[in-house]
């Protein structure tokens, strides 16, 4: 793992935020068998963990503090991350109630003092172009313009997936949806940067991060950045030997 004082030497610049939220309270439906004993952030792909993916690129990158929100088989998942030294974690508990991705980002704020921070799914390996992802991301914020800034990545660098593409990018660098039967050239990585403004008079309860990010779309506020490494869905038990085999080159 790398010392986290290196982050400075890495290229890229400086980051917006030294926190990050990772999405790790699902079920893990279509990973199972594999998830009827684990989390799906427990789920190993050559013989690591999922979320510790994640976990090490935000300590490569430089990010200090992680919030990770729990639910199912929860206590697996905690014992798991009382264990590592880096990045400095502290766990929103979900396990009375699973609140989806927008609601789990509400539930998470009091554990995330910075009006602007990182977030990311756990079901994903990406390795970086020249630039770290967190460090590219934060070259292309824009406080002033944005509401929240998602790591796009063209079919071309995707694996494992199969769908039709989340969104278009315009020359601005703003999202626009995939409509209904077409083909759209953006996948999202299930990375962002994401302010506060995003989240204000957010519903409660359970409710998809998609409808925060539908308003800011109306608003002209929701951003792309095409991911320039290669990115790897670890969805389903059969994405996990492909996923191996390109990280170990057999």
């Amino acid at each position: 793992m790398t010392d986290p004082a290196a982050h400075a030497a890495l290229p890229g610049g400086p980051l917006v935020s030294d926190v990050a939220m990772l999405l790790s309270a699902g079920m893990g439906k279509r990973m199972r068998p594999l998830t009827a004993t684990r989390p799906k952030p427990l789920v190993r792909v050559a013989g690591k963990p999922l979320i510790d993916y994640s976990l090490d690129k935000l300590v490569e990158a430089g990010v200090a503090r992680a919030v990770v929100n729990v639910h199912y088989l929860a206590d697996q998942l905690t014992a798991h991350l009382a264990a590592r030294q880096a990045p400095a974690i502290a766990i929103s508990d979900e396990t009375d109630a699973l609140l989806e991705t927008g609601g789990g980002m509400v539930h998470a704020l009091p554990h995330i003092a910075a009006e602007t921070f990182f977030c990311l799914n756990t079901d994903a390996i990406w390795l970086d172009g020249p630039r770290n992802a967190f460090a590219a991301l934060s070259h292309a914020w824009d406080e002033d313009r944005m509401d929240a800034l998602l790591l796009v990545v063209g079919h071309a660098r995707a694996f494992n997936y199969t769908g039709m593409g989340d969104f278009h990018l315009d020359p601005l660098g703003r999202l626009s949806r995939r409509r209904p039967g077409r083909v759209a050239p953006h996948i999202f990585t299930g990375i962002q940067i994401v302010s506060r403004r995003l989240l204000r008079d957010a519903p409660a309860g359970a409710f998809s991060t998609g409808v925060l990010w539908n308003r800011a779309m109306d608003e002209g506020r929701l951003f792309g950045l095409s991911h320039t490494g290669l990115w790897y869905e670890v969805g389903t038990p059969s994405m996990i030997a492909p996923t191996e085999a390109a990280l170990t080159g057999g």
